[in-house]
């Protein structure tokens, strides 16, 4: 008997397929095509990870499925290159960022092929390459000539240590996400994107999407729309009215006091001498926090400004506060407090002991003017950092921007000796004394001119906000991406990713939707289908961490005899893919031993059966891994396969059962089952079951969730008498899962009813 030998078997086949280069594809008109792909990873020095080995996993089993249904299917891959670890590493070493990258790369495609992964290498993308954002700026300058690229000045959050602005979701317990350092707040002139110009689109087709319904539900509460009015009120003893927004006008006559934002414009005006030291001290505290954790926070924190409002309803004098649970983005940054209706509103007054009142509720159309809100704020885009995409921006004399032509794109980064930010908070680039000057057309003047350049880069976010279009023409030169190929491979059919599931979704959006207005795209959405799927932690449950020591090296368990397969086939099968999962390396052992059977029953001698003698037990494992893995399904899809192993370990095996086997097997375990079919002289076309050979005596059995029916299962009438099995097979429903989230107290199977009870 020939013995399994993972590690030679994937040398030869991926040998074999860098030679004749089966994934690459090109435009098949009168094919259908399947465009599927991960949300791109930034290549660290560490290589890749087992998350990362999850990710891509899942998508190479979707593009192997599907190849092997012979459809044309594209699966490219790229790297998020620009940010901080490259340029603090700069910092550190002296090392320039471009040549960091590099190395990262070369490392990650060797990772990559080692792992089997069937990519069309042809289309591989670095958005750091000039030849990538030169089209990041293309996209930069058509958003700048819409009017949807603006600066404005406001308080932005500022990290001291990597000395650039950070977005909300960077902050985490007042600390910088990345270094952990302090931040504090800091006036700036920044760019931004008008993303807020779309926000009922973006929010409105969310519900036709084919995605999660968590993914779904965080982008709604996300752009977050109120709709409600704005409600003057008259402040006593002169100072500015105070307009507050309010979903409920309907409840005024309930009002008791009014709240401020810590960052209110008129704050310091409603304070006296006797509360404005109390009232400035709690700005300064509050605005260190970031918006999350003011809202969050349950704690109810606020301090008295000295001033009191009139209720326009009651006419009641009624006092003013400041509270960092009311933020200055939303609405007018100034609420009126009905704490009878409201139970943040509630929980303050009865902190502060103020006024309850359960009045009636009066015409909605008697006081303020109707006005819509969004909790979404304009995207914030400009970074002062070196390692980023340029933005093709130059000012003249009196500090007015202009486009860097078109044609004078890529702006290119300079070299420079010295990469940390200069004093003054721009960033290295602005040390490049050679590259600032530049010949701009002064539209006003109508002359050419010398500007100096933005020294601050695109935010990453920008560079993967496109890069799903470049993968269908990665070597375009004349466009950003190609009009016909875009017709035929976009929009993107599955996108898979564990990461960004708001704001990076919301950009693809917002771009798509931009680009779609003025032309370049024939679609409003950018991915058709997306699968978010959960973490692998280590062992013990905890996050994997390089400063814990539990980070599992994908390549380790490869060198140490499993091979590539054994990991790729482990990690599809260690749970619902929708989940987080503990490593454990038991099962990794259980299922190099699954793929030796395998082996076995090819390789070994024996003397082969009938093709009719398992004809039920095939096609019922044909149709159950097949619509196991449309559904995401891909640890049934696995446990469907050790059972078929099993019953041939039985009954013996026919060439069909065997040429079967490899074909189900290739996506989860392409080297050992290319070796498979080699040996048995087959195509790896995905085979197809025939119904009349899976006529069984079924009975559904019905699921409840808390009382609620969520679930219909048809099963094998001889399964009732095995409750494990019903109980099991009743978890693993889609539907079941998705209101059992928060986990199961309780299940109860009642044969006679044919019932499955859970109780969550």
């Amino acid at each position: 008997m020939e013995r399994y030998d993972p590690i030679k078997i994937e040398e030869k086949w991926q040998k074999i397929w860098e030679e004749t280069k089966p994934y690459q594809v090109t435009e098949k008109p009168n094919t259908p095509k399947m465009f599927i792909a991960e949300m791109f990873p930034y290549p660290s020095g560490a290589g890749l990870h087992v998350g990362h080995v999850r990710n891509f996993t899942i998508v190479d089993v979707l593009t192997r499925f599907y190849e092997q249904q012979r459809l044309n299917v594209l699966r490219p891959f790229g790297y998020d290159t620009f940010g901080l670890p490259a340029e603090n590493y700069a910092i550190k070493t002296g090392t320039a960022p471009q040549d960091v990258t590099k190395t990262n790369i070369d490392n990650f495609r060797k990772q990559a092929k080692r792992l089997g992964y069937a990519i069309d290498w042809s289309r591989e993308i670095n958005t750091s390459s000039p030849e990538y954002y030169k089209w990041t700026q293309w996209c930069f300058l058509q958003l700048f000539k819409k009017g949807l690229a603006y600066q404005k000045e406001s308080y932005q959050w500022w990290c001291p240590e990597d000395q650039t602005v950070l977005a909300n979701e960077q902050v985490e317990n007042g600390k910088c996400w990345r270094c952990g350092h302090e931040v504090e707040k800091k006036k700036m002139k920044q760019w931004f994107f008008k993303i807020t110009e779309y926000a009922d689109e973006l929010l409105e087709e969310i519900d036709s999407l084919d995605w999660p319904d968590k993914i779904k539900t965080m982008q709604k509460n996300w752009i977050g729309r109120s709709t409600g009015a704005e409600i003057d009120f008259e402040v006593e003893g002169g100072a500015p009215k105070i307009t507050v927004f309010t979903t409920r006008p309907d409840t005024i006559m309930g009002a008791t006091f009014l709240v401020v934002a810590p960052e209110y414009s008129g704050l310091e005006a409603l304070t006296n001498d006797d509360t404005r030291e109390t009232v400035l001290a709690y700005k300064a505290a509050a605005v260190k926090k970031s918006e999350i954790e003011r809202q969050e926070n349950k704690e109810k924190t606020g301090v008295f400004t000295g001033s009191y409002a009139i209720n326009p309803a009651t006419k009641e004098k009624i006092p003013i506060y400041v509270a960092d649970y009311v933020l200055a983005g939303y609405g007018t940054g100034a609420i009126m407090a009905v704490p009878a209706y409201d139970d943040r509103d509630r929980e303050f007054a009865e902190k502060f002991d103020l006024p309850i009142i359960e009045a009636e509720l009066i015409d909605r159309d008697l006081y303020g003017t109707p006005k819509t809100t969004y909790r979404m704020r304009d995207w914030l885009i400009s970074r002062q950092r070196y390692w980023g995409c340029p933005i093709p921006i130059a000012y003249d004399s009196e500090g007015e921007p202009h486009a860097i032509p078109e044609d004078q794109l890529p702006v290119i980064i300079p070299e420079v000796e010295d990469y940390k930010p200069d004093h003054t908070g721009r960033s290295a680039l602005a040390k490049a004394k050679d590259w600032l000057k530049v010949e701009v057309f002064n539209e006003k003047t109508g002359q050419m001119e010398e500007m100096t350049r933005e020294t601050d880069t695109l935010d990453g976010y920008a560079c993967s906000s496109w890069y799903l279009w470049r993968y269908v023409s990665p070597h375009d030169s004349e466009h950003a991406w190609d009009p016909e190929a875009i017709k035929y491979w976009a929009p993107t059919d599955i996108y898979v990713g564990a990461d960004h599931a708001v704001a990076h979704l919301l950009y693809i959006r917002f771009w798509c939707k931009f680009f779609a207005d003025l032309g370049y795209l024939p679609f409003r959405e950018p991915v058709k289908k997306l699968i978010y799927h959960g973490y692998i932690n280590a062992p013990d449950g905890k996050k994997m961490s390089k400063s814990k020591g539990n980070v599992i090296d994908p390549l380790d368990v490869i060198n140490d005899g499993y091979g590539a397969d054994t990991l790729r086939t482990y990690e599809m099968f260690i749970g619902p893919v929708e989940l987080d999962a503990a490593w454990d390396p038991r099962s990794v052992g259980g299922v190099y031993r699954f793929l030796n059977r395998c082996w076995a029953l090819v390789f070994e001698k024996k003397e082969r059966i009938s093709d009719e003698s398992n004809v039920v037990i095939r096609n019922k494992t044909i149709k159950k891994v097949t619509t196991d893995i449309v559904k995401n399904n891909f640890n049934t899809a696995v446990s469907a396969l050790m059972e078929y192993v099993n019953e041939l370990f039985k009954t013996g095996a026919s060439n069909e059962d065997l040429v079967i086997l490899a074909k189900l097997i290739k996506p989860f375990a392409p080297h050992l089952a290319s070796e498979m079919l080699e040996r048995l002289n087959a195509d790896d076309e995905w085979p197809k079951w025939d119904e009349k050979h899976l006529a069984t005596d079924e009975v559904e059995v019905v699921v409840q969730v808390n009382g609620k029916l969520r679930a219909r299962l048809n099963v094998e009438k001889e399964l009732l008498d095995d409750e494990d099995a019903i109980i099991s097979l009743a978890k693993e429903d889609n539907n079941v899962k998705k209101f059992t989230e928060n986990g199961i107290k309780k299940t109860i199977f009642v044969k006679k009813a044919k019932l499955v009870n859970i109780v969550a």
